[in-house]
């Protein structure tokens, strides 16, 4: 299988990281390496000073969320598909939502705009929909550290505007550590502090948007040649890609 290599970063609480590169990069990859789902060979993943990998199941879903990406068929209802998140917080023998776990929950449902929805079934949403009933089912478990794997690939600007907008409300609300895989780099430069670029199974650059994404690290990165400019509202770097047909206009004599 597919393996990284010399990975190495810490991150601030609270920080709203980005991971970004090409398919094939390791993205997924490490990804699943800070989450837990894939075991480490050498060295460790720590959290909060403890190895991921001691830390029980229930620990590891008390601390950490994971919404990977959403293609939900099931027909449990919106609310009964959020409680889920109360899991890790249930007792032994416990098989009733106890009402403090319905008022979390509704919370919840009304920080993502989904507690109108609560009755429908999964099925009947749209992919904007689910996505947001699975952040708030994510926000259930009152986790430290989320963790997104491309959550706006499937959706339209309004909708990835919508998400990542919330994404930035709960890491700025909830002081809620946010790492997110995001394949359009002018929103992870507008939305993230600091981004992690892979190339081949390693960090090719990390740091500030400003730092990452300039045109020689996209081209060198992406094998494409770009323009970068500053968004003249946020300061922050927007990426234009040139098309080949312009390329060549510009070069002939």
């Amino acid at each position: 299988g597919f393996s990284i290599n010399g990975i190495s970063f810490s991150l601030i609480e609270g920080t709203f990281t980005g991971i970004i590169g090409p398919n094939g990069s390791g993205k997924t990859t490490l990804f699943r390496g800070i989450s837990g789902d894939l075991p480490v060979r050498s060295g460790s993943v720590l959290f909060e000073d403890r190895d991921l990998s001691l830390l029980t199941l229930r620990e590891k879903a008390q601390k950490i969320a994971i919404v990977s990406q959403f293609t939900e068929t099931t027909h449990i209802t919106v609310e009964e598909y959020v409680l889920m998140g109360r899991m890790p917080y249930r007792k032994p023998f416990q098989f009733f939502d106890k009402a403090e776990d319905i008022d979390i929950a509704h919370h919840y449902m009304q920080l993502t705009n989904t507690y109108r929805l609560r009755d429908k079934s999964m099925a009947e949403l749209s992919g904007g929909e689910q996505q947001m009933a699975s952040i708030a089912s994510a926000l259930c478990q009152n986790p430290a550290l989320l963790l997104l794997d491309e959550p706006t690939s499937h959706l339209d600007i309004t909708h990835q505007v919508k998400f990542m907008n919330l994404m930035q409300k709960l890491n700025d609300e909830l002081k809620l550590s946010v790492i997110m895989i995001v394949h359009d780099l002018t929103l992870a430069a507008e939305y993230c502090d600091y981004l992690i670029m892979m190339k081949n199974g390693r960090i090719h650059r990390k740091g500030s948007p400003e730092n990452v994404l300039t045109y020689e690290n996209i081209e060198h990165v992406y094998d494409t040649v770009v323009v970068v400019k500053i968004n003249p509202v946020s300061g922050k770097p927007v990426v234009f890609p040139v098309s080949e047909r312009r390329l060549r206009e510009l070069n002939r004599p």
